[in-house]
Formats: structure tokens, C-alpha cells, sequence
């Protein structure tokens, strides 16, 4: 006969990991080990989900998946295969709400709201300003110039366009400095951007 158990110093039986049981052993091992963690698993799923309505199923998945488990191979220790399994439920459970379903998308549609779309004049407008900003850069001195686009539009930081442009971070930050101000100051109404040294 297979022992099942060993016990510990306290006399409480300890499973012996990895032996395959059969269903009233699991059942007997399930409600001894896992049932009396439930106040720990409550608290936990208390503490990490705000619906609270969706705690008894998450509990309940969380008991099947050690079940399924357990079918498999004890596990032990116990209580810390418990939190992180509900722990990965949670986590589940928050990246599903987070997905748009397709049909959602689609009912959306048939709506027929109108889109937040420029109409013509809006257009219009926005060309004006981004032919403007193309002036003010192209006044800008080459070097200013390359500093301002570097960070403005490639997004780079000082450093790295300090890297690319061979120069220093402080001659950097002067050229960016200088360049914001000539851009403000062009689209602003004063079309002299000469004063921008290079």
C-alpha cells in the first residue's frame, strides 16, 4: 500500500508531492489543503478586483484549475500556487475586458455617427500652418535647422542628436533654444528669423 502522507512537526499531514491520486483522494486532499485557504484567496481577489460581482467566479476558476492540477500531480506548498493562480486569473480576466469585440466595432457602424473628420476649411487651414512652420524652419541657420528637426520631429533626445550632429548637449540645447524662439517668433508675425546664429 502507497502512503499518501507523511506528518509534519505540528502532526498535520503534509502530501507527498507528485503521486497520482484517484478522485475521492483529491476530493479529501482538496478540502483539507485548499478549502481553509479560502479567506486568503477571498481577501486577495478583494483586494485585486474592483467588480465585486465577478469574485465568485474567479474563485471558482481559481479551485478548478488547482483541482485540475491536483488530478495530475499534488501540488505543495499550496498557498502560493493558489494566489498566483488567481493572480494569473485576474490578469486574464482584465486583457479580455480590455479587447473590443468585432461586433461592437460593427454596431458602431451601423450607428452611422459622423467622424470627427476636418471638413474642407479645416483642411485648408492646417496646410496654411504646416506651409508656414516649413518657412520658419527653412529660415532657420542649417545647423539650427537640423538640431530643431532632429527633435521636434524625429523626437530624439539631446544626447543623441549631440551624437549624430557631432557637437556638444550644451551647443545642442543653444540651438534648440535659439530655433523655438525664431519659430515663435516667425509664426508669431515677424518674418526675421536673421538674428539665429549657427
Amino acid at each position: 500500500m502507497v502512503e499518501r502522507s507523511e506528518t509534519n512537526c505540528d502532526g498535520a499531514d503534509l502530501p507527498i508531492v507528485g503521486i497520482v491520486m484517484v478522485a475521492p483522494d483529491i476530493n479529501d486532499w482538496f478540502m483539507r489543503n485548499v478549502l481553509p485557504l479560502e479567506p486568503v484567496l477571498m481577501q486577495f481577489l478583494r483586494r485585486c478586483v474592483r467588480d465585486a460581482s465577478v469574485i465568485p467566479d474567479l474563485r471558482q476558476d481559481v479551485y478548478v484549475r488547482i483541482y485540475e492540477m491536483a488530478r495530475k500531480q499534488i501540488p505543495y506548498p499550496v498557498k502560493p500556487l493558489l494566489l498566483l493562480t488567481a493572480r494569473n486569473l485576474v490578469i486574464d480576466r482584465v486583457r479580455r475586458d480590455q479587447v473590443v469585440s468585432i461586433e461592437t466595432v460593427a454596431d458602431l457602424e451601423e450607428l452611422d455617427v459622423v467622424a470627427d473628420e476636418p471638413d474642407a476649411e479645416r483642411s485648408v487651414i492646417a496646410r496654411q500652418e504646416l506651409r508656414r512652420l516649413q518657412a520658419a524652419l527653412d529660415h532657420l541657420p542649417p545647423r539650427c535647422r537640423q538640431a530643431m528637426t532632429l527633435r521636434k520631429i524625429e523626437g530624439l533626445q539631446r544626447r543623441e542628436i549631440a551624437a549624430r550632429m557631432g557637437i556638444s548637449e550644451p551647443t545642442v540645447a543653444k540651438y534648440l533654444a535659439a530655433g523655438m524662439y525664431a519659430l515663435a517668433e516667425f509664426l508669431a508675425g515677424d518674418n526675421n528669423i536673421g538674428s539665429v546664429q549657427s
